[in-house]
């Protein structure tokens, strides 16, 4: 039986409606560890370096999506709510026309500027050269890659998780068999041009067959169509998903700064280590990720209805499961710590040392991380914006960076890997205040 935005949830109903979303960003964050694998076992630790150095800078480009995804999904479930789906159908093509063309425009500049770039981060001599090898061919499909960010929230909007789980398979395979086609089949100075390729085509699959299919008849409650320019629409979406704009750069820029700091603390295999770290976390974080998008429409549905007692049930039950998931996850991650490690940099002792130690201090950052995602989420849901965006600022820019630039002062490289941790702490106790502080506006509790 389908689950619509407008029931009510129990503990099972919400997971069964999320679980997609989840699953959907697991597998993203699967694919992304099955290509670090293939870059650093066959192209070797300097293009396995150079990827996770210019990676945060990809990630910033691709914001947008994020930004107009969760942003425009508030906005578009919300009227939904109030029961105008022909402007909700509006809304939803306009954000996507636009997202496309600041795609098209970030994939020139990107392209264009990529060497000074990645000069700024760090890179010098082989590993400058792999940086704008890689970055180049990967910024020219941003603009799908744009899409498919955005085309994850919307999914869920259009009723149809599970559609959204199955592209995401769909471009996370074309990835899989590109690694293996072209990393470990092409001569050794072409491997990292081959995985860069392969991203670019799962990016292109990712976001170019939901293109197809809102575009066509199909069976969700969303499709692309005929609309007109709303700058405030646009500037609404925009606001609502600042949070999610300020997020993904942030920790983008936060990653630059992490790496600079690597750099200078433990060289070229401490960035070779954090990648590991960012890779496996990511499978992690993926869980809180999906999480938040799935619940996002509903929370918009029922914030536009003023369903409040439905609000107030979405909460609670949302802070009980991901304290839990919290828990499990930092457990889990202690417990992997050693045979991730094996798996990615096995192949050089020092630095699978180097990983191991730093990676068991790092993933006790999962028992705060869930809580202070969700209610960034929770508030672009309920179209606050503002608020949203306050959590995701000061839980990257203000606490992250703070403390990377502070602890290596007293600790050393120790002090990188515990920084994130004090950081999502801090995050975690500010998320409780705005949740309680906002309770009587919104009333969820």
């Amino acid at each position: 039986m389908s689950i619509r935005l407008s029931d009510h949830f129990t503990y099972g109903r919400l997971l069964r409606f999320t679980l997609p979303s989840i699953a959907m960003m697991i597998f993203t964050s699967i694919y992304g560890v099955v290509d670090g694998y293939f870059v650093s076992n066959f192209a070797g630790k300097t293009p396995f370096s150079a990827v996770n150095l210019i990676m945060p800078f990809i990630m910033i480009v691709s914001t947008v999506g994020f930004m107009l995804g969760t942003g425009g999904t508030a906005l578009v479930s919300k009227t939904f709510g109030e029961q105008d789906p022909d402007r909700a159908n509006s809304l939803f093509s306009l954000f996507v026309y636009v997202a496309f063309v600041l795609g098209i425009l970030f994939s020139v500049l990107g392209i264009v500027f990529l060497r000074p770039i990645a000069a700024f981060l760090g890179a010098t001599g082989e590993l400058l050269d792999c940086c704008v090898l890689y970055g180049r061919i990967v910024v020219s499909a941003m603009p799908f890659f744009i899409l498919q960010v955005m085309f994850q929230s919307f999914f869920i909007t259009a009723e149809k998780p599970q559609l959204g789980f199955i592209v995401t398979v769909a471009g996370g395979v074309t990835n899989m068999i590109g690694d293996v086609l072209l990393v470990t089949l092409l001569p050794q100075e072409h491997k990292l041009a081959g995985a860069a390729i392969a991203t670019a085509l799962s990016q292109v699959v990712g976001g170019g067959v939901p293109l197809i299919y809102f575009f066509g008849k199909n069976k969700s409650i969303l499709r692309l169509g005929k609309t007109r320019f709303e700058g405030c629409a646009i500037l609404k979406a925009c606001t609502n998903g600042m949070s999610e704009l300020v997020n993904s750069a942030s920790m983008s820029i936060v990653g630059m700064l992490f790496n600079r700091q690597l750099l200078k603390y433990a060289g070229e295999d401490g960035v070779a280590a954090y990648g590991v770290m960012m890779y496996v976390s990511m499978m992690f974080m993926a869980v809180f990720i999906g999480y938040s998008i799935g619940t996002a429409p509903v929370i918009g549905y029922h914030y536009g209805a003023q369903n409040r007692g439905e609000l107030k049930n979405l909460l609670k039950k949302s802070i009980t499961m991901l304290l839990l998931c919290s828990v499990l996850m930092a457990a889990a991650a202690e417990a992997l710590a050693v045979p991730l490690s094996k798996l990615f940099v096995g192949y050089d002792e020092g630095l699978m040392k180097l990983t191991i130690s730093g990676f068991r201090i790092f993933a006790l950052m999962f028992l705060f991380m869930g809580i202070s995602m969700f209610g960034s989420g929770f508030f672009t849901a309920l179209n606050d914006g503002v608020t949203s965006a306050i959590i995701s600022f000061l839980r990257t820019m203000v606490f992250e960076a703070g403390t990377i630039l502070i602890l290596p002062l007293l600790f050393g490289v120790n002090g990188i890997w515990f920084a994130t941790v004090v950081a999502e702490a801090m995050a975690f106790l500010l998320t409780f205040i705005f949740l309680l502080a906002k309770r009587k506006k919104y009333g969820y509790l």
